[in-house]
């Protein structure tokens, strides 16, 4: 295994000089450190991260909590791990992911025993515990979801009243006057899980502004219930032409009930939704829907926390940023 002193005699400059390059302490010229950068690369060498820790007060680790609910469907979480992973090594991090119940205590106990520069949340609550320790921390945070209280934090998150009205406007453009609206499971709600609700309420404002019909309905997240309650709203509302579904398990099962009842989308029906282009491509959805941007933010809240944590003062102040919606029209509206 390659050692610093290895590094300093393929570069040709002394260990301290190679020491200085890695952790950024003093200022070297630019030519002195792109040879110490090809002698690291051919040599293969790996920092050692405990003397790194020592040396620069950096552990080169981003903190990531995410909370797991068995009322959620998980393959929708995973998909803003890896875009934060990612971000994170292409900035020279590795993520910690800590999926505890007890997220305040979680956050403390990685911030307080110094295990990470900074940390991310995601699945955030309006009133999430884990703000205030975030708060308190000496590291700095950026939160994927939106909380009641953003002060002082970087918020992103994709601004779902606006998909909400994007969709209605689609439908109503279309000429559809009765819509069934299928949203995330009751419980989402009742612990917070505000993006439920602002998808929610700016549809059925949308819809009251153009006078349309509209059927709000929970959806569920397991099957066999999926199946049955999907099969019991399509009973109950016959007259709704167009279907809106913002929950990613009863879209990924919509396309098997729709296939049983030999309704065919457009024609009997039409369907939009609210996901990723990649969780439809995982599940072979054919509807037109708002896209998610799982990447975007995830990218956006692990640039944003490394800028603050390597030159905190020009970070400047913190952001709260919404992603603009995009809908991608896949042909299953009429």
């Amino acid at each position: 295994m390659a050692t610093i002193g290895d590094v300093a005699r393929v570069a040709g400059v002394s260990r301290s000089t190679v020491s200085y390059a890695l952790s950024g302490k003093r200022a070297i010229s630019q030519d002195t450190r792109e040879r110490i950068e090809r002698a690291i690369r051919e040599l293969d060498f790996t920092p050692n991260a405990g003397a790194r820790a020592l040396a620069t007060s950096q552990t080169m680790v981003i903190g990531l909590l995410v909370q797991f609910f068995h009322d959620e469907f998980s393959p929708a979480m995973l998909q803003y791990v890896l875009p934060i992973s990612d971000a994170a090594r292409e900035e020279g991090y590795d993520v910690l992911m800590v999926t505890e119940d007890d997220g305040p205590h979680a956050l403390r106990r990685i911030t307080e025993s110094d295990m990470v520069d900074g940390v991310v949340l995601l699945n955030v609550a309006h009133d999430d515990p884990r703000v205030a320790p975030l708060r308190a921390a000496r590291q700095p945070g950026a939160l994927v979801g939106l909380p009641k209280d953003t002060d002082g934090l970087d918020v992103f998150d994709l601004d779902f009243g606006e998909a909400a009205r994007m969709l209605v406007d689609h439908l109503h453009d279309r000429g559809h006057r009765e819509i069934v609206l299928i949203s995330p499971n009751e419980h989402v709600i009742t612990r917070g899980g505000a993006y439920a609700w602002r998808f929610r309420d700016a549809a059925m404002e949308r819809a009251a502004r153009y006078g349309l019909r509209i059927y709000p309905y929970w959806g569920e997240t397991e099957q066999p219930a999926i199946t049955q309650s999907l099969n019991a709203i399509l009973d109950e509302r016959p007259s709704a032409t167009a279907l809106i579904v913002h929950n990613d398990a009863v879209i990924a099962g919509l396309p098997s009930v729709l296939n049983a009842r030999n309704v065919h989308v457009p024609d009997d029906l039409s369907v939009v939704g609210i996901y990723s282009e990649d969780f439809g491509r995982l599940f072979s959805l054919p509807y037109t829907a708002i896209e998610t941007s799982p990447d975007k933010l995830g990218r956006a809240a692990v640039q944003a926390l490394v800028r603050r944590m390597q030159d905190p003062e020009r970070a400047g102040a913190p952001v709260v940023r919404f992603i603009a919606p995009e809908l991608t029209d896949r042909g299953s509206t009429r």
